[in-house]
């Protein structure tokens, strides 16, 4: 099988030295890449350039990627050279991009280094790119798992949002977790199953057998 891996996070420029990115270190995408290279798969693993875990991938294609239209990018040409089984979008990308940077006066700035001098800033921020509405359209018949990490709200509440980043995105699981969903991982499959694992570890190493056995039985 032919397998996409997504990881790490994704950042998004303020000028050409500044950044705005999140916590991911890419840890769960390269075990869980590697994982499916042990079970036979030919693995494609996109890893963010900004990733702060220092494990190697084994046996994977590495792509770095930066921005989220970069990893679209690569995902649009990946789809096109080959046929993709199967998708696991782990990487956590940027909600949000700069519009536009202004000073205390309100001009706007577009140098290549703003000036640290600058007594104060206001970063305008619009909603990124969301790979994961992208994914059916880009791979059809591909396997698409999704990632979700909620911190806010009940347990229940962090369910409801793993079923419908599923329904709304046409997906065929998600794994769930975060401070919302409490200890370890869930992976959510239609209509209501949730197969609850332990840590990273495990859910890297369940992958695999779970793709095997959900493809043999479409």
């Amino acid at each position: 099988m032919n397998v996409v891996v997504t990881t790490g996070p994704s950042h998004e420029p303020v000028d050409e030295v500044r950044r705005l990115t999140n916590f991911s270190t890419g840890e769960l995408g390269v075990l869980l890449a590697n994982q499916l290279a042990k079970s036979g798969c030919h693995v494609s693993c996109l890893r963010g350039v900004s990733a702060t875990y220092l494990g190697q991938v084994e046996n994977c294609v590495e792509l770095p990627f930066t921005t989220n239209d970069d990893l679209f990018a690569q995902l649009t040409r990946l789809s096109r050279e080959q046929r993709i089984d199967a998708v696991f979008h782990v990487a956590a990308l940027c909600d949000f991009k700069v519009k536009t940077v202004e000073n205390a006066e309100g001009a706007k700035l577009a140098s290549a280094k703003i000036d640290s001098r600058t007594d104060s800033l206001t970063i305008h921020l619009e909603p990124a790119r969301k790979l994961i509405g992208d994914l059916r359209d880009l791979f059809p018949q591909a396997t698409l798992v999704g990632w979700k990490h909620e911190l806010v709200g009940s347990r229940s509440d962090a369910l409801a949002k793993a079923w419908r980043q599923l329904c709304e995105n046409r997906t065929d699981a998600c794994v769930l977790n975060g401070r919302a969903w409490g200890e370890g991982f869930a992976l959510c499959t239609p209509p209501d199953q949730i197969h609850e694992l332990r840590d990273k570890a495990e859910v890297a190493q369940f992958l695999p057998g779970w793709l095997k056995a959900y493809r043999a039985g479409r």
